[in-house]
């Protein structure tokens, strides 16, 4: 039978090309290499991602590192009220 778009009975065009791709690729990029040749591939790749990155200037990096600094202290400060807070609460009920 056939309808507007083809023949039922035949795959389409592209479920072809799909299946004759899959057959032919074996290896592909990990046929075999030794692992000396992989490692040698990693670094390569890790230097040019690194590469890739957009490092902050020194004023960057300085002003980022007081404002960490500066919330760490402010969250260690609220850690301890609370804590003094809930220790002499707990002494308060339990005795």
């Amino acid at each position: 039978m056939t309808d507007a778009v083809g023949s039922i009975d035949t795959p389409d065009a592209q479920d072809e090309a799909l299946e004759t791709k899959k057959k032919a690729r074996k290896g592909g990029k990990r046929a075999k290499k030794g692992p000396l040749k992989r490692l040698a591939i990693f670094y390569r790749q890790v230097v040019a991602e690194l590469r890739k990155v957009v490092w902050p200037t020194r004023n960057q990096l300085t002003s980022y590192t007081t404002v960490v600094i500066f919330f760490v202290t402010i969250m260690i400060a609220l850690v301890t009220v609370i804590d003094y807070g809930l220790n002499h609460a707990a002494k308060y009920v339990f005795g």
